[in-house]
């Protein structure tokens, strides 16, 4: 930028009628992120002095966004006239009378721009001394977006809506991104002799085009070749588009970092996930949330991940989780539900029909089939039987079972909590423990089991559960 200052500008006024939505049309996701994050991150990683967000509709829910995200953002709320050029003018009162630098304008709904390109944008605006330069792209349907005026030969005369176009006009295929830096005394000046004499009553920030060629400033239109840069979202159909593009894209630079993923058709990773060289992705897995996955691990198939952290050689198949941490050599699944709060130790193992929430289970210990574990800690080197149940509710508050190191747990058992097992306990197949157990004991219930003979014959006559005890009987004889 050759020592000139920078500020950022962020269009998030609009209502997006199109969206159908409740939901402020800026505030939908993409990539785990709202569409303004994303344009947001791309403004900070231009340093610039200020940053500041224009809002209307729904100002308090677009504000909190916004300032959440990007906390040193300057907030201007838009008057009663309508229209870019007015929202723009309206930022510039936020700047200080000093600045004299650029003004990047980007809009809150056009996700996929990049720091590369803003960059390339700014150097090129000031090493040209133009008061206007934007970024523009050739489109083969350019319906519903302003156009690049050109003359005879190739300079920019100015933008014109499609609305306000001629029917030539309306065949020129140059369109207009969005996107723009401007001098900051030329646009000022420009926007200043706008008025809203058009077919939307508007103020057109794309007026200040010719207003600045009038005055005898350079203005000139950028083309990238990478349409997906300028794209806006103004419906459901855009949003998906848009989002299906960046998970390409973001799948794209994972690969090309070292990670294997199968099948990235069937592969959703957000903006926020790390993941390190040679892990694996199987199909059918959805990485959400700021999810960390560490070199050696093996995610999939069909598995989603919610900010959780996965150590080296975990394996984790079929399964859901959120809000976890798995150390190294961790195994998970299949078909397992892994709750927030739970944490798997080094080379331990939650298996198939398991669910877990707020679990802290130690190294080398292992519940390995159809079992439910809340609120406990568990020891290193223990084992939790099939069909096991900790039992962490009593109606009214939820409780804390103590399991030590070592300790098997039989098949079957129920463990009212609160209780402590310690460490090296048994527990007898079928066991309901409601008090503690000391360090090596056995615990079992001791109810003796009871046959009833003849119990068949007599209450279910008839069916083939009592002909075949009869038959059996009768061979024995």
């Amino acid at each position: 930028m050759a020592g000139r200052s920078l500020a950022v500008v962020i269009l998030a006024a609009g209502q997006g009628t199109r969206m159908k939505s409740a939901l402020p049309k800026v505030l939908h996701p993409i990539g785990g992120r709202p569409l303004i994050s994303h344009v947001l991150d791309a403004a900070a990683g231009l340093s610039p002095e200020s940053i500041i967000a224009v809002v209307r509709h729904e100002r308090a829910r677009v504000t909190e966004v916004i300032t959440n995200h990007a906390p040193h953002t300057t907030i201007v709320e838009q008057d009663e006239v309508p229209g870019t050029g007015r929202a723009v003018e309206q930022a510039l009162a936020a700047l200080p009378a000093s600045f004299d630098g650029s003004v990047v304008v980007l809009s809150g709904d056009v996700p996929l721009i990049d720091v590369a390109t803003l960059e390339r944008l700014t150097r090129g605006h000031v090493e040209h001394g133009r008061g206007m330069t934007l970024l523009s792209a050739v489109s083969e349907d350019p319906t519903g977006l302003g156009r690049i005026l050109r003359d005879g030969n190739g300079a920019m005369l100015g933008i014109v809506e499609e609305k306000d176009a001629s029917d030539a006009q309306r065949r020129i295929t140059e369109i207009n991104g969005g996107i723009y830096v401007f001098s900051r005394h030329a646009l000022q000046r420009a926007l200043a002799e706008i008025d809203t004499n058009n077919a939307q009553a508007e103020k057109y920030l794309t007026d200040a085009a010719a207003r600045i060629l009038a005055a005898g400033g350079v203005v000139d239109a950028v083309a990238t070749d990478d349409p997906w840069l300028i794209a806006g979202v103004n419906d459901r159909v855009q949003l998906a588009d848009a989002g299906r593009e960046l998970n390409r894209r973001i799948i794209e630079a994972h690969q090309r970092a070292g990670v294997t993923i199968q099948d990235p058709a069937t592969t959703w990773i957000h903006a926020d996930v790390t993941i390190e060289p040679d892990v694996e992705l199987l199909p059918g897995t959805h990485l959400h949330g700021a999810t960390s996955i560490a070199t050696g691990a093996i995610i999939g198939p069909d598995t989603t991940l919610v900010d959780c952290e996965v150590g080296e050689n975990v394996r984790i198949r079929r399964s859901e989780a959120t809000l976890a941490v798995f150390s190294p050599g961790a195994q998970v699944g299949p078909f397992s539900y892994i709750r927030p709060g739970t944490e798997l130790g080094a080379g331990g193992k939650i298996g198939a029909f398991v669910e877990t929430k707020n679990a802290k289970i130690g190294d080398g210990s292992k519940v390995p089939h159809l079992s439910y574990v809340g609120d406990a800690t568990i020891g290193a080197d223990s084992n939790v039987g099939a069909g096991t149940i900790f039992a962490n509710y009593d109606g009214v508050a939820k409780h804390h079972t103590e399991v030590g190191d070592a300790v098997r747990i039989g098949s079957k058992n129920v463990l009212i909590a609160p209780v402590t097992i310690e460490d090296g306990v048994y527990t007898a197949a079928g066991t309901v423990v409601r008090k503690d157990v000391p360090s090596g004991a056995l615990a079992m219930n001791v109810a003796p089991q009871r046959n009833v003979h003849g119990w068949v014959a007599e209450n279910r006559p008839g069916t083939s559960s009592a002909q075949a005890a009869e038959s059996n009987g009768k061979e024995r004889a």
